[in-house]
């Protein structure tokens, strides 16, 4: 059955050119990664991962928040439920997991767009983007802790673009960041005011878009590839992937372009 207080579409879809935007679509619930949001979002980018026409995501919500994490109420009522005890919150916080993990295994590059609040899962969500433009005014948080309950998966994703002792400390206070100290801490890259918000992800977007497609494939899938390794077997791994790139016909055409000082006439832009 239909659930009355959801919209028919979970998740909204606009192209602009080679840029998908992908827009949560439950205001009223402030965009929490309920079951039926999870599966959509998981559905969307699985889609997007396909799109050879789509050179850039762009993740953003409706409404007066980007993303206000798991929804609790959801969660209540499973608990409620005499057959549904930990292991259905292992597989609701596995499958958030996968999701998030999608995020960098995208081909594409993926631009978080954040505006009111990003809580919790909502802020791993931004975490786990490529990159993010937030509005300002906007405030991202691991609040579990306020509730009793401790943002371990959250955790993953923010330890990895925070400062150690700032991450600890945002997950044993609960307390809040407002978006220029979050792009002080590497959360988001740029700051805007609201009203640009929109345009100024989608110009930043536009600029990757704008470049050879393929490499930025193959320099995303690096660019993880590469992070958790020791510096010896890093450099190992990037200057094979420098080689590959080097052969291909574009990539020689755009040093011609460069060193003959015109724009490069790229065939592949898959």
């Amino acid at each position: 059955m239909a659930n009355p207080d959801l919209p028919d579409s979970l998740i909204l879809t606009e192209r602009h050119g080679a840029v998908t935007r992908l827009v949560l679509n439950a205001p009223g619930s402030l965009n929490a990664l309920s079951d039926a949001m999870l599966a959509a979002l998981t559905g969307a980018l699985d889609r997007l991962a396909q799109d050879a026409t789509t050179r850039v995501v762009i993740l953003a919500g409706s409404g007066k928040a980007f993303c206000a994490g798991h929804d609790l109420r959801e969660m209540q009522a499973a608990r409620a439920q005499s057959d549904k005890g930990a292991a259905y919150f292992l597989d609701l916080f596995t499958r958030c997991g996968a999701l998030m993990q999608r995020l960098p295994a995208l081909p594409q590059p993926v631009i978080a767009e954040v505006h009111g609040i990003a809580t919790a899962a909502g802020c791993q969500l931004v975490a786990s983007c490529d990159m993010a433009v937030a509005a300002e005014g906007a405030r991202f948080g691991v609040n579990g802790v306020n509730i009793g309950l401790f943002c371990s998966t959250p955790m993953v994703a923010l330890t990895r673009n925070l400062p150690r002792k700032q991450a600890f400390e945002l997950l044993t206070t609960g307390a809040f960041i407002e978006a220029h100290r979050a792009r002080e801490l590497g959360l988001v890259n740029r700051v805007v005011p609201p009203e640009v918000l929109t345009a100024e992800t989608l110009a930043l977007a536009q600029t990757v878009a704008a470049k050879l497609t393929a490499a930025v494939k193959i320099g995303k899938r690096a660019f993880y590839d590469q992070i958790g390794l020791p510096l010896e077997a890093a450099y190992a791994q990037t200057a094979a992937v420098m080689a590959e790139n080097m052969l291909w016909r574009d990539t020689e055409e755009g040093i011609q372009a460069f060193l003959e000082k015109r724009a490069p006439d790229w065939q592949d832009r898959g």
